[in-house]
């Protein structure tokens, strides 16, 4: 969702800041903006309606003063309000002295602008961002000093944000944090503070997340002053994020291109782990707390991914293990003894962050499993396992979820040898299934890129898909599902094939589209006779007679992992066919930061 750029650079900011939201446009966004000081010491602000492109055309226009090397950037994902110019970010105050970009939900807006506005500040919009705008004018007109004006202006809020203020003259710029992601670096460049690392990423190698509550200026001359304090520009990690990650390498679309590098991803991620699973290294490494039971938290993919890595626990270990949806944890009992597996790829989804927090109670660790081991998740964490996916900027995931189940499965195989429920034996043989998998799963590609697109093609009229599988295949049934609505707008479920006869046969009449995905469950022939008996059209993948000839293997605990391939590319085909951007679907964003 929303991304944020801000900039005191020695050349022109506006060149860094348009590169920067660029490198944003993956996080899902319906406007964009930028706050720019000219030379004259006056901030002009731009905003467009789409894609940045249209920002850049209103800049190319543009005959003002020129563009000096201080400002701030943004790309918004309409929550308060609809899509328009005039609630695009940067927003102002009623003097124009400041500009403001926001990340987060202002929970207190209403109750904050109803004050603001008695008080006589006059609103242009009715986007929660705005009433932090009014609240700093007010701070200005005491303290006299930005810093401190940002300070006590955040004091009333209630909600989460990552902010940048430019104030018009002076040319500062204040960051701050609170629930939502912000880092800052000290470059050859300049200063930066961007949402995101990849907006930033071609600039700066080592750079700091603000902790919550964090209040910094950016300064041009001796690196950070945090609270009025000058300090040493501080670093917290690296992370190594190049132009050339978000090349195309001459695919035609990021999705293609990601659904390709799997295999790759795969190994990665089994060369970085694979050789500490099974002696239980990787798991006693962590220093987490033994456990007797596993709660699995998520979100849409990652939640799917859960599933897969929740089988392999209950049959591996025989452990109890829960499935929670993280929008849904209010309600859950964590009984003691219970290891938490948070499971984010961005971790910095708001709903997983607030179940982890609604759970602080139970007082049981928390592990959390995601491909950014510098975000809010994995500091609020007791322990961070990474997927070493490395950048994904299509919004529907694709690599990030077979790299959260290797590397979830890695881990909790690991660590139930730790714990003398698997023996060393039995993991072993594991780690070397799990070491086939990247030339299977690149046999699967190879069959399904020849296969699916002429399938896609055909079902292109048709209204609504039916998913199904039995057991350790059940996982990549409501992945499959999720893809196609995501990509191509169509209705698509996924059920228990043995759930069919208990309501969703209903929904089966000619020439619907049923895929099912094989697993060795004998009892799905069974099912996928009574929808051809009805006149469904059965798409079946993962066996060597099936639609899509995959072979899966059947057995492995993780179930038909290669199943996955070609329902990425039956989704991707499809929505390429209806006319849809495979890689920035509607209304979607790929790092979900607001309830």
């Amino acid at each position: 969702m929303c991304g944020i750029i801000a900039c005191r650079t020695h050349a022109p900011a506006i060149d860094y800041l348009l590169t920067a939201l660029c490198r944003l446009e993956y996080r899902g966004y319906d406007s964009a903006g930028v706050a720019v000081q000219t030379t004259s010491g006056d901030v002009v602000r731009l905003r467009a309606v789409g894609r940045v492109g249209a920002l850049d055309r209103l800049l190319r226009d543009w005959t003002g003063p020129a563009l000096d090397g201080v400002g701030i950037g943004h790309t918004r994902w309409a929550t308060h309000g609809p899509a328009t110019e005039t609630n695009a970010h940067p927003h102002s105050d009623c003097t124009g002295r400041i500009s403001l970009v926001h990340n987060g939900i202002i929970e207190n807006a209403d109750r904050l602008r109803h004050a603001l506005a008695t008080s006589g500040h006059h609103f242009a919009t009715t986007v929660d961002s705005e009433v932090v705008c009014h609240l700093i004018e007010d701070q200005l007109e005491i303290h006299g000093d930005l810093l401190d004006a940002v300070q006590a202006a955040l004091t009333p809020l209630e909600g989460s944000w990552a902010l940048a203020v430019l104030e018009e003259r002076t040319g500062r710029i204040v960051v701050a944090a609170q629930r939502s992601p912000l880092l800052v670096a000290h470059t050859s460049h300049g200063d930066f503070a961007a949402s995101d690392i990849a907006a930033v990423a071609d600039w700066v190698d080592e750079f700091r997340v603000l902790d919550d509550g964090e209040v910094v200026e950016l300064t041009g001359t001796n690196g950070w002053h945090d609270h009025g304090v000058g300090a040493v520009a501080p670093v917290m990690g690296r992370y190594i994020w190049r132009t050339s990650h978000a090349d195309l390498n001459g695919h035609a679309d990021y999705m293609a291109k990601e659904i390709d590098e799997q295999p790759e991803a795969v190994t990665r991620v089994l060369d970085e782990f694979g050789d500490r699973v099974a002696d239980g290294s990787l798991w006693t490494d962590l220093g987490l707390a033994p456990f007797d039971r596993v709660q699995v938290i998520g979100c849409g993919t990652s939640l799917n991914a859960g599933s897969v890595i929740r089988n392999v626990v209950r049959r591996l270990g025989g452990l109890p293990v829960v499935l929670t949806v993280a929008s849904e944890a209010a309600e859950e009992i964590v009984e003691p003894r219970t290891l938490r597996l948070a499971i984010s790829q961005s971790g910095e989804t708001a709903d997983l962050l607030n179940a982890v927090d609604l759970q602080q109670a139970s007082q049981t660790p928390v592990l959390a499993l995601t491909n950014n081991p510098f975000s809010t998740l994995a500091r609020r964490a007791d322990a961070v396992m990474t997927c070493a996916a490395g950048p994904e900027i299509g919004v529907a995931a694709t690599k990030t979820f077979v790299c959260q189940i290797v590397a979830g499965v890695a881990v909790m195989v690991s660590g139930l040898v730790a714990t003398d429920r698997l023996s060393i034996a039995a993991a072993t043989r594991l780690v070397d299934d799990l070491r086939r998998l990247p030339d299977r799963l690149a046999a699967a590609g190879t069959v399904a890129k020849c296969v699916v697109p002429p399938i896609a093609d055909e079902l292109i009229d048709a209204s609504g898909f039916i998913f199904i599988a039995r057991g350790t295949a059940l996982p990549y049934a409501a992945e499959g599902a999720l893809k196609l609505k995501e990509l191509s707008y169509r209705w698509a479920e996924h059920y228990p094939a043995g759930e069919l006869k208990h309501g969703p046969l209903a929904l089966v009449c000619d020439g619907v589209p049923v895929v099912a995905i094989a697993s060795e469950d004998p009892r799905l022939a069974h099912n996928v006779a009574e929808v051809r008996a009805r006149g469904g059209r059965i798409i079946s993948i993962g066996s060597p007679d099936g639609t899509v000839p995959v072979v899966s293997d059947l057995a492995a605990p993780w179930g038909p992992i290669e199943s996955v391939i070609p329902l990425q590319i039956l989704a991707r085909n499809l929505a390429l066919a209806l006319g849809c951007d495979v890689d920035k679907p509607r209304n979607l964003a790929k790092s979900v930061t607001v309830e």
